[in-house]
């Protein structure tokens, strides 16, 4: 029998497991079989992994030079290139996506981290033209606080790259909710984080179900901003938790290129349409 690995969240630069030691499997879509065992996170681990946000935001990270700040994203990149071939095998066995996608697709999306690492000391304010003698209007661009990032299973490392990289790059902290349904490569990619020497508790990583995991994240009072990649009716219930906090949300919800499959049509036949297309699409991507 096959050893099934082990997997801890990553809270305030520790790896920890559940409060309550509670887990759950995660299996592999080849046969549908479990090959890892990952902490499901209370509404403790929840709270806990906030603070150890908002502690980090508040002492040094949004303090550091954006230069200082460019640096560490800059290893995150390099870390990711260094062991794409590791993130992609681990991906492909939590996903099922095919090997040449993901393993490619790390390297791919260390240039999203070396790009927020140029732009982080590249952020301006503007003067304000305005109606009243002998007063200068100025805005300023600064960070908010602690930004909580959800992330869907079939493409974890790109959407979390799209949410922490910009977040880090500003002066932010992050709480990474990954996905119940493959969420082993964010455990991963937190291993790369922690050689880079980032300041613990700037980036944590947990995961669980809607309720308690998402639910408390949602609604925390310390949460400034929720980042959310998925399906509308989850949505509807972010917005809905998010409301009393007057939290900002953004969402990226449904998908793109549907496809219908008519009872009358040779099941067999469309299927290996639907792959070749999906492969080709795949290859174009990389």
């Amino acid at each position: 029998m096959t050893k099934l690995k082990h997997y801890k969240m990553f809270i305030d630069g520790e790896w920890v497991d559940s409060e309550n030691k509670k887990t759950f499997e995660t299996l592999n879509p080849e046969n549908n079989k479990p090959w890892a065992v990952v902490p499901e996170a209370s509404a403790k681990d929840v709270d806990k992994a906030v603070n150890a946000a908002q502690k980090a935001f508040e002492s040094d990270w949004p303090k550091l030079l954006p230069k200082e700040r460019a640096k560490f994203l800059r290893a995150i990149g390099e870390q990711l290139r260094e062991n794409a071939e590791m993130l992609g095998e681990i991906e492909t066995i939590d996903t099922g996506k095919i090997i040449r996608e993901t393993k490619k697709q790390a390297i791919y999306i260390a240039d999203y981290y070396d790009y927020y690492a140029g732009l982080a000391d590249k952020v301006e304010g503007t003067v304000l033209p305005i109606d009243k003698p002998n007063i200068q209007a100025i805005t300023t661009r600064i960070p908010i606080g602690v930004i909580a990032a959800i992330i869907p299973w079939n493409s974890q490392m790109f959407l979390t790259a799209t949410k922490l990289a910009p977040a880090l790059a500003m002066g932010n902290t992050v709480v990474i909710k990954s996905s119940e349904l493959a969420p082993a490569v964010m455990f991963e990619f937190a291993k790369l984080i922690e050689k880079t020497g980032l300041p613990k508790g700037v980036v944590n990583v947990i995961t669980g179900f809607g309720d308690p995991c998402g639910k408390t994240l949602t609604t925390h009072n310390l949460v400034e901003k929720i980042a959310f990649t998925g399906g509308p009716e989850t949505a509807r219930h972010i917005i809905r938790n998010s409301a009393d906090n007057l939290s900002e949300v953004s969402l990226e919800l449904g998908g793109k290129s549907p496809v219908a499959v008519f009872d009358d049509a040779e099941q067999e036949n469309a299927i290996m349409e639907l792959l070749l297309e999906y492969l080709v699409q795949a290859a174009k991507a990389v």
